[in-house]
């Protein structure tokens, strides 16, 4: 009986090693082709247009990086469309925390009349594409008299109804309601239950809110370049998009160093969001 237990062991054991194998095997070889499309782009930043479409393609990092990024800056104002597009993307990221965070809150734990009404109404909005809303945004963008002007890209977008969902989908299950009645027994208010009972428990739900803002505000092109009529408070991405030459004079080594150059700001946006979730989702796990 021991010998027949003694064999079936290592049998068991080496069926969970090698599952374990195949599961890494598998999540690196998801790794190289997540990181395959950036190592391209900075491999095309450092070639000419003609040693891009040349074959076989070129693997290895070329020598005219700092050629394209001369170029680059030539052509357009790239610090200056930059620091546009940071102003909008974190003006954006912290108004849409701050109203969909407070708005999912109580949509979450608080009972209020029609407050299943407004819900669904809040859905129907967040089903609608936004390229619906252009049009209707423009003219009223128009009538206030903000085309041109930062504020127009800042405003219509300090709330969304995706955000308010996600909010609300996170605080039903992460706040609990003895928290609440605990802070209300202690004499807080709504305000105060919201700021120092509801946000640090949330804090990783409003880490991937953040992220996500961040980056469809960075990334926005086509609202920037319709409501953006003065020339100097174009965003990068619309400043981009005038590296496109005419008749097939377009130099992809310039275009794909800048955009190179645009990805890092989302990187570290990426890096200190990550961060903050998995501390939070640590710490959680301790306590």
């Amino acid at each position: 009986m021991a010998s027949i237990q003694g064999t079936r062991r290592p049998k068991g054991i080496q069926g969970v090693r090698r599952r374990g194998i195949a599961l890494h095997a598998v999540l690196v070889i998801g790794l190289l082709l997540s990181a395959f499309p950036f190592y391209w782009a900075i491999i095309m930043s450092t070639h000419t247009s003609t040693e891009i479409f040349s074959y076989p393609p070129k693997l290895l990092p070329g020598s005219h990086f700092p050629q394209n990024v001369r170029s680059l800056f030539d052509n357009i104002d790239f610090f200056g469309s930059m620091f546009n597009s940071l102003l909008v993307a974190c003006s954006v990221t912290f108004l849409v925390l701050f109203f969909d965070s407070l708005a999912a809150f109580v949509f979450a734990k608080f009972d209020f009349p029609a407050r299943r009404l407004l819900f669904v109404v809040l859905m129907a909005i967040f089903m609608v594409p936004t390229q619906m809303a252009i049009i209707p945004q423009f003219v009223i963008m128009a009538k206030i008299g903000w085309i041109g002007s930062m504020t127009a890209l800042i405003v219509p977008a300090a709330a969304n109804a995706f955000g308010i969902f996600w909010m609300r989908q996170y605080m039903q299950s992460a706040i609990h309601d003895e928290l609440l009645d605990a802070s209300k027994i202690d004499g807080a208010n709504f305000l105060r239950q919201y700021w120092h009972v509801a946000l640090p428990v949330v804090r990783p739900g409003l880490a991937f809110l953040g992220i996500f803002t961040f980056m469809a505000q960075w990334n926005d092109y086509a609202w920037p370049l319709i409501a953006l009529t003065n020339p100097d408070n174009v965003t990068l991405q619309v400043a981009l998009s005038q590296l496109n030459g005419v008749h097939g004079t377009t130099d992809y080594g310039m275009v794909m160093t800048g955009a190179l150059l645009a990805l890092i700001p989302l990187l570290i946006v990426f890096a200190i969001g990550a961060k903050q979730i998995i501390g939070d989702l640590g710490k959680g796990a301790i306590r």
